[in-house]
């Protein structure tokens, strides 16, 4: 499945805006591209999230550090690489 251009750029744009040192939740992307039913896309942002993180694009992480994408459990946040 190919990345969805308008939630990259998204995640790109927000992360970039957050700064280095922090992070930002799949759901602020969810929010800022798709305000009225988010909580419907927030599964296509996480999944654009975890592509970009196999690409070296972002980093996945939990409590700070970069998770494992394969495993993860609990929520994540998005950080720049």
């Amino acid at each position: 499945m190919p990345l969805d251009p308008e939630i990259a750029k998204a995640i790109l744009s927000l992360t970039a805006a957050r700064g280095a040192e922090k992070s930002i939740c799949p759901s602020e992307v969810a929010r800022h591209l798709y305000p009225d039913n988010w909580r419907d896309r927030m599964q296509d942002v996480v999944d654009v999230a975890i592509a970009m993180h196999r690409k070296g694009e972002v980093l996945v992480v939990q409590h700070g550090e970069p998770v494992d994408v394969n495993q993860i459990k609990g929520p994540i946040r998005i950080k720049t690489t």
